[in-house]
């Protein structure tokens, strides 16, 4: 996460549209995805050889149990919203786009 978030370079903004059709599908899709993750849990962006997935953990689990690789996680237990939020987690979820660091994402997608 940074202040500012990061804008996307070119090259990964192919690899998210080669796997999701679009940003805009994929940013939908992510957000659905955690706003419908039920209870406490996280939220991730994976990578699985050259693929690009979207999951939901329970709790304190993680994609390496999965034998995935986390490329961006995001906390979608109350206490990560609640105080600012309330039961509004897909306000959470949209408001913290703004603060990703994509130069991150992207560094962990090629490593």
């Amino acid at each position: 996460m940074t202040p500012n978030g990061k804008v996307m370079s070119e090259n990964f903004k192919n690899i998210i549209q080669k796997n999701f059709g679009s940003i805009q599908n994929f940013q939908e899709t992510f957000i659905a995805k955690a706003a419908s993750n039920f209870g406490s849990g996280r939220t991730w962006l994976v990578k699985e050889h050259d693929e690009l997935e979207i999951i939901n953990t329970a709790s304190q689990d993680n994609p390496i149990m999965k034998h995935k690789k986390a490329i961006l996680g995001v906390d979608v237990r109350e206490h990560a919203y609640y105080l600012k939020y309330q039961n509004r987690r897909p306000d959470y979820l949209q408001n913290r786009r703004s603060i990703i660091n994509r130069e991150v994402v992207e560094e962990l997608y090629n490593k």
